[in-house]
């Protein structure tokens, strides 16, 4: 019996051996150290050293956009792919822009291009449609052309198509003729401003490389009165104090300036800053315990269910279930009544039970006597 057991046990052990080195240590779960540089040994040859790579850090996980994991699993290896969080999505409010492009005979054809691809990517930035954004644009010279109005394109892809046929006009820089002509012919109900009462800003973004062949100061000082903020982009050879006497205060945010056009696409990140309302809460949690919400270009604070906000705002406190009962008076004193009556039954039980002890200890005497 001894050595059927032993037999038993060295063939179970033997199975064992077979199966493991079947498997190369390949459990369930476990995919052994092979992903990590591991070589079976050759026993021919030297063994190669083993190289340890680490293994990959894990990607930091955003409050707006969770990151996502993708796990494939073959016979020999398995992948591990984290996606990195995408930067917080930037929905511009809705305006009424007008681009004044400068296409006198200083922009060569090849800078000029180079605006309309400017002019696409800031159209590619922000949210266009009817109840969006509108755009329109003014092209000038020594005269101006309207391009397109506000309410001519609510469509991406169409505005994009109408700014690569436009043309340069090739001759003088009349800026302030062509502020005038936004201001008369743009920035008008008729061809899709939206009225005051909807508080929609209206925008205007000049391009020049040039100093203007009229008076620009008092044109513009005009469209700023009613309610139109000019930013002005000075290119190469344009002059500063004109792009000043353009431009909206602070001047710090409403002036810029490139060297060339081959770097003007780099202004399209500065102008998403401005143009773009981005997600206040994408930002930060503000101090809110539980949730921040944004609200317009700002934000509140707001608790989870079964909590309430604190006075300060930002804190939450778990809500207190008051349980407000009343009582019958008239049951009351019935029930006192009736505690009463008992009493005095189990008193009454009481006393006659104490008068049968004691006749029975008087019986059980007179017994014993006998």
């Amino acid at each position: 019996m001894r050595h059927l057991l032993l037999g038993g046990l060295l063939c179970s052990f033997s199975c064992l051996l077979a199966l493991v080195h079947g498997t190369h240590y390949r459990f369930y779960g476990y995919t052994g150290p092979r992903n990590f540089g591991y070589r079976p040994p050759n026993y021919n040859r030297p063994a190669a050293p083993v190289l340890q790579q680490p293994p990959p850090a894990l990607a930091t996980r955003p409050r707006a956009a969770p990151a996502t994991t993708t796990t494939t699993t073959s016979s020999s290896s398995r992948t591990t792919t984290r996606n990195r969080p995408t930067e917080p999505s930037c929905r511009s409010r809705p305006l009424d822009l007008v681009f004044i492009i400068d296409s006198s005979r200083s922009v060569r054809p090849q800078e000029f291009e180079k605006v309309k691809i400017f002019l696409s990517d800031m159209i590619k930035t922000l949210e266009t449609g009817e109840r969006a954004t509108r755009v329109a644009v003014v092209n000038y010279a020594s005269t101006v052309k309207m391009e397109f109005f506000l309410k001519t394109y609510f469509n991406e892809v169409a505005m994009k198509q109408a700014i690569s046929k436009i043309k340069p006009l090739s001759t003088g820089t009349m800026t302030g003729l062509a502020i005038q002509t936004a201001l008369d012919e743009a920035f008008t109900g008729e061809s899709g401003s939206r009225p005051a009462s909807m508080n929609i800003p209206k925008v205007a973004i000049i391009v020049t490389d040039g100093r203007p062949q009229d008076r620009v100061n008092e044109v513009a000082a005009r469209a700023r009165t009613s309610g139109i903020e000019i930013y002005a982009v000075g290119v190469d050879r344009a002059d500063l104090q004109s792009l000043k006497l353009m431009a909206s205060e602070p001047l710090d945010d409403h002036v810029f300036y490139v060297e060339t056009y081959g770097v003007i696409q780099k202004l399209t990140s500065k102008f998403k800053k401005s143009l773009c309302g981005l997600d206040v809460c994408d930002l930060g949690t503000h101090g809110c315990e539980h949730m921040c919400v944004s609200a317009a270009e700002s934000y509140h604070c707001k608790c989870f269910e079964g909590y309430n906000l604190n006075p300060d705002n930002k804190t939450c406190a778990k809500e207190v279930m008051r349980i407000i009962t009343t009582e019958d008076l008239c049951q009351c004193e019935a029930l006192v009544a009736f505690q009463q009556k008992v009493n005095v039954y189990i008193e009454a039980l009481t006393s006659k039970l104490d008068d049968m002890t004691s006749k029975l200890q008087v019986y059980e005497r007179r017994q014993s006597r006998f």
